[in-house]
């Protein structure tokens, strides 16, 4: 007997994840984008990470075919943007925060980190496919909180000690806000 949906649901909301954009360009070279809470390293010989995207979403198509693709690791600040590229909004890249990498990827200005990969594999799974990416390019930031999201909503990083850092590198307790 399979699981129960809701239930399942309810229990991976409570497996702490990192926040995303995946972005891709159609073959007219436009931009298209979504938010990912499943990025992950899968090998470091040869480099490799994956996306799920669900086949629901408008930008599967352009995410079904192409050859590229870039993952802009969110800071705490961007949440905003991370509920823009959540829904099926027509313009997600309104508003300047994007630019264009040596590679030719579109990729958010200010992320935590980001990671460009040309598509190694496609995987069907259930209502979802993996796209699994081999990393050509990889920029860190020196500075930055990444977001995260636990529960349905999105927490901070938060110390044993009780302090919960911030972008400006400075505590925060962790029952503030």
């Amino acid at each position: 007997m399979a699981a129960d949906q809701g239930m399942l649901r309810d229990a991976m909301a409570r497996v702490p994840a990192g926040v995303a954009l995946v972005t891709a360009h159609d073959r007219g070279g436009v931009p298209h984008g979504f938010t990912a809470s499943s990025f992950v390293s899968v090998s470091m010989e040869p480099p490799l990470a994956l996306v799920c995207l669900a086949r629901t979403a408008n930008s599967f198509p352009v995410f079904d075919s192409c050859g590229e693709f870039a993952v802009s690791v969110l800071r705490e600040d961007h949440t905003d943007l991370a509920m823009r590229f959540a829904r099926k909004s027509a313009d997600k890249f309104a508003g300047g925060e994007f630019v264009r990498t040596a590679r030719g990827a579109t990729v958010l200005d200010g992320a935590v980190a980001v990671v460009e990969c040309t598509v190694h594999e496609r995987y069907p799974a259930g209502d979802h496919i993996i796209l699994l990416g081999e990393v050509q390019s990889v920029h860190v930031e020196e500075k930055g909180v990444p977001a995260v999201y636990v529960d349905r909503r999105f927490a901070a990083l938060c110390s044993a000690a009780g302090a919960c850092p911030s972008a400006t590198g400075r505590g925060v307790p962790a029952h503030a806000g």
